[in-house]
């Protein structure tokens, strides 16, 4: 489900990732809601996946909503690394 070098956001609440996804569908990003990956852990348990060309437009639009995810989880073979969410291009 979550390919090499995809990235996943991780939310804390089920309200925020699902009006995260509204907003991102609305603006033509694309996205795919996910369960959240057994290797992280998140209350809600389901996160939001975008492939690496998406990072600075997902990343805008959900500055621009005040829904910074706090952590965004890059694969990288079978793990997951943090990223910073801060930086603004991939």
């Amino acid at each position: 489900m979550v390919q090499e070098n995809d990235y996943v956001a991780i939310f804390h609440s089920i309200h925020k990732v699902m009006k995260a996804e509204k907003i991102l569908k609305h603006e033509g990003a694309k996205i795919l809601l996910i369960p959240v990956p057994r290797e992280l852990t998140s209350d809600c348990g389901l996160a939001i996946r975008f492939s690496p060309e998406d990072w600075g437009q997902i990343l805008r639009i959900l500055a621009e909503a005040d829904l910074m995810p706090p952590e965004i989880f890059r694969r990288k073979g079978k793990s997951f690394f943090p990223e910073d969410v801060r930086r603004t291009e991939n």
